[in-house]
């Protein structure tokens, strides 16, 4: 396991913390998260995507050069919750160890790269593969939808990213590994073991 499998979470003293530094709208942001998927652990995997995705995409969207001023900037989980805002791989990030929290397996969630066919753009998902051979499905931050990859026409994949490196998509969904592992995520993760 990556890291501990209640991360994120938030003591009595680090919420007391964030009264002080960044007030009561991010403390209370912070209790409603721990509530919320606290009250998720109880119910299936299928639904437990649903509502992960519905929760967090209430977050506000907002680019990383307003927010950190700076280009292409990974939050952990904890910083997207103070801020209440993120641009699409924070989403991605805090899904991600959301699900892992709910005992979600590692191997079978990536973040992806992908390519939006109707603006010409890249965006950020978060792919589950339920099962091999199986199109992935899509948490995205543009829809409270979850859909397979092969069911969204407009993206078009380009690179799956977790722990075990980074990978590119081949026939029948299976994945091949591309690259032992990422800088970003490895910065991430050693960002987040200092929050832990």
């Amino acid at each position: 396991m990556l890291l501990s499998s209640s991360y994120p979470s938030f003591s009595k003293k680090e919420l007391h913390n964030i009264k002080k530094t960044s007030g009561s709208i991010a403390k209370n942001r912070a209790e409603d998260y721990q509530n919320n998927i606290r009250s998720y652990k109880t119910i299936g995997k299928e639904k437990q995507l649903l509502k992960v995705n519905f929760y967090l995409n209430q977050l506000l969207s907002q680019y990383d050069s307003v927010i950190q001023k700076r280009e292409d900037y990974w939050a952990t989980p904890k910083e997207f919750l103070l801020a209440g805002y993120g641009d699409c791989e924070d989403y991605v990030i805090i899904k991600y160890f959301t699900l892992l929290k709910l005992g979600f397996d590692e191997n079978k969630l990536y973040f992806t790269t992908v390519y939006e066919k109707y603006t010409g753009g890249y965006h950020m998902v978060l792919s589950y593969f339920q099962t091999k051979d199986k199109s992935p499905l899509i948490l995205d931050n543009l829809s409270f939808r979850i859909l397979s990859l092969k069911a969204r026409e407009d993206l078009k994949a380009d690179v799956f990213i977790n722990s075990n490196g980074m990978f590119k998509i081949g026939k029948k969904n299976k994945l091949y590994k591309t690259h032992t592992s990422n800088n970003k995520f490895k910065s991430l993760i050693y960002r987040i073991k200092k929050e832990d």
